[in-house]
């Protein structure tokens, strides 16, 4: 079975006791690092077996393709940013020029929901530009003056100080004073003609596993934190796995539901066919 998640911290802790073959009777995997705009597109081609997306891409995928309810990432407190490199009202970016880190993302939609919410589908914020930029790449941009703001997310909501920039919005805590809901952030399909129920139980127990066991992971998590400091993943972890990693739930489920009918409703995604489970 072939598995595709990022090589994050979240990810590795969740997913190390499965992919490491320490969970009993799981189906053995095989693994491929790759960052969440690669697997958003790849499984639009119906590349990997099981993989984990933005919840933003599923309406783009189709039925050969299962939600999981659990793996993903939901979460409160761990929304993306919107930075730039001075003092901007939120009126400032009227004609200015955004870097976002992908147009298939959760945080792309959040963006343009909070550009709604201030009336910018007929005010002046219709004219904010945006441009797809490596996410490794935007804070340094933003920096250099070559855009006038940037959207982030992971780990950036930790280090963005350390660029020297200011946080123009903090879109999770926006949307969760609108919604009361958690973030959808990251969502894991599996191919329809799998045993989804096998896999959502692989993932369970590998999650249990580590929340049990968090030392067997901690190795294979600095291996492939890309750089980041030990403080850094360990918060990373924290925001990004919760309850809703080991079961989407009632209170899940809704989020999903507001936030891509709300970006349906923007045109910013098609309806969404895939049944949230």
């Amino acid at each position: 079975m072939h598995l595709a998640h990022s090589p994050c911290p979240n990810d590795t802790f969740i997913y190390h006791a499965w992919t490491s073959g320490l969970i009993e009777g799981a189906p053995a995997t095989k693994l491929t690092f790759a960052d969440i705009d690669v697997t958003n597109t790849a499984c639009a081609r119906g590349e990997f077996d099981v993989a984990k997306v933005s919840y933003a891409a599923l309406p783009h995928l189709g039925d050969q393709w299962r939600l999981l309810p659990a793996g993903g990432a939901l979460g409160r407190g761990c929304g993306p940013l919107v930075l730039t490199a001075g003092p901007l009202g939120p009126g400032g970016l009227a004609g200015k020029r955004v870097a976002v880190p992908s147009d298939r993302s959760t945080a792309f939609l959040l963006f343009n929901l909070w550009l709604r919410d201030l009336g910018g589908a007929d005010g002046p914020l219709r004219d904010v530009a945006w441009e797809v930029v490596p996410f490794d790449q935007i804070m340094p941009a933003v920096r250099a003056g070559r855009y006038d703001a940037g959207l982030v997310i992971h780990e950036a909501r930790f280090t963005y100080r350390d660029h020297g920039l200011e946080c123009l919005v903090d879109l999770g805590e926006w949307w969760e004073s609108s919604t009361g809901g958690p973030i959808p952030l990251g969502a894991i399909v599996a191919k329809a003609h799998l045993d989804t129920e096998a896999i959502t139980a692989a993932i369970r127990a590998s999650l249990d596993h580590a929340w049990a066991h968090p030392e067997d992971s901690r190795a294979y998590i600095a291996e492939h934190a890309q750089e980041m400091s030990e403080d850094v993943c360990r918060q990373h972890i924290e925001l990004y796995v919760n309850e809703f990693s080991r079961d989407l739930g009632a209170e899940g489920r809704l989020a999903v539901e507001r936030l891509l009918g709300g970006a349906a409703e923007l045109g910013l995604v098609p309806e969404l066919t895939i049944p949230i489970p």
